[in-house]
């Protein structure tokens, strides 16, 4: 047995509370275990919200233990109501597969689901074929209503208002852990601290179901030093997937991360050694959060990816290491992309240009604004570039003369950068 994924998770921030700390430590000194966290199919992709207990996961596997990751493809569609002021959309049973799918090549740049050292299941497979009047009296007779109506996943909606379909999700998610506990010997289940209702409710639904001692782990809550939702930027989510959070963006996202956070997204995203983790803040801020931008990036979209934005982001801001080396711990090999192709290049038709765009439509349609009032705002603010030069008219019309080498570079702000072409023909 390799060292003890408990100790680990502890020393890397990942613990908020445990069903039982000297129990769970002995336990994973003693023998490999299964553990398995769940990932509802709310969206197209996953986000960095997710990364926590996907890496939470991946050190279970370091350590020599078994990983499940469950996708929801039968609690998505009731919706969990933890963390919600207001009810989830209803996503069609198509939606939910197709959502699920997009996940797995997610998980697979994580963790291995060869030669026993992970599964990937989906509790579709047991819960839409439930019988509702035999699932009510089988395993809905376990649970008080009680008992139910004081976990935080309920309490926080009472005063807003919860349905009656949500209300169900507990019961549901409880009989997940049951069902792997019975059919994948799984011990543990692992996720948000606000899981922690319905974690212990499936441990006790198959202490009495099946007399079988089960365990739960919670990750706490993760904020930003500033007060923020983790893992938004400018508004908008920071998406796994390349085609909606570009990697070049998304190491960006790490690169400008606050300064007091660096050491704790250093021990959460990272698999750097912990003396590397505290003692890389501590000898140049800068320097560690292109670590830590790299790393991550890297451990998302592979090595390339990382390079290159790495690469990219040197030669539009420059380099706090002189040698430009990221570290001896993951050296960046001897790669010179172009950057060209590694900020976010977006393509518009000529003749869109020869006829003139607006360039607040402009802002808008590379993704860098929501809307055209941010895009008017983000001008008079002073935060809009084109070409390096600030933008002073909000009407300002893009032509052909205003193409630098052929191509147009937009910037919002400090760091959020297009690349705007006009070169094909639709």
């Amino acid at each position: 047995m390799k060292q003890n994924v408990y100790r680990i998770l502890k020393e890397r921030g990942f613990l908020y509370q445990t069903t039982d700390d000297k129990a769970l430590k002995d336990l994973l000194d003693r023998r490999k275990i299964t553990c398995y966290v769940g990932f509802d199919a709310t969206a197209d992709s996953l986000h960095v919200g997710s990364l926590v207990p996907i890496m939470g996961l991946l050190h279970m596997q370091l350590c020599g233990h078994r990983s499940i990751a469950l996708l929801g493809g039968g609690t998505t569609m009731v919706g969990d109501p933890s963390g919600r002021t207001e009810m989830r959309q209803i996503l069609s049973i198509e939606q939910i597969k197709a959502f699920g799918e997009r996940f797995k090549p997610q998980f697979a740049k994580y963790l291995s689901f060869e030669e026993g050292k992970g599964l990937l299941l989906n509790n579709a497979d047991w819960l839409l074929s439930l019988n509702y009047i035999e699932f009510l009296r089988d395993i809905g007779r376990h649970f008080s209503v009680n008992r139910m109506l004081t976990t935080e996943s309920v309490r926080q909606r009472l005063e807003t208002g919860l349905s009656f379909i949500e209300f169900n999700y507990m019961l549901l998610q409880a009989y997940d852990f049951y069902v792997l506990a019975r059919d994948y010997d799984c011990e543990i289940q692992m996720g948000g601290q606000d899981q922690w209702g319905n974690i212990v409710a499936g441990a006790d639904l198959t202490r009495r179901k099946l007399g079988k001692q089960l365990y739960g782990m919670t990750f706490p809550l993760i904020m930003t030093s500033s007060g923020e939702k983790f893992g938004k930027s400018a508004g908008n989510a920071i998406w796994l997937d390349k085609n909606k959070t570009s990697p070049f963006d998304f190491y960006q996202y790490w690169r400008n991360v606050d300064d007091r956070d660096i050491e704790k997204y250093l021990g959460l995203f990272t698999l750097l050694p912990m003396d590397e983790v505290r003692r890389l803040p501590k000898e140049n801020v800068n320097r560690a959060k292109e670590i830590l931008a790299f790393e991550i990036t890297r451990l998302a979209h592979g090595k390339e990816d990382a390079v290159q934005s790495y690469t990219a982001s040197v030669r539009q801001f420059g380099s706090s290491d002189p040698e430009e080396k990221v570290a001896t711990s993951s050296e960046i090999s001897d790669v010179h992309p172009d950057t060209e192709n590694t900020i976010p290049t977006i393509e518009f038709t000529s003749q869109l240009l020869k006829e003139g765009i607006w360039i607040v439509k402009l802002f808008v349609e590379t993704g860098l604004c929501a809307s055209n009032g941010e895009a008017r705002r983000l001008i008079k603010q002073g935060g809009a570039y084109l070409n390096d030069t600030k933008i002073e008219d909000d009407s300002q019309e893009i032509t052909p003369e205003n193409l630098v080498d052929g191509a147009l570079v937009l910037r919002a702000g400090k760091k959020r950068y297009r690349r705007v072409v006009f070169n094909v023909e639709k």
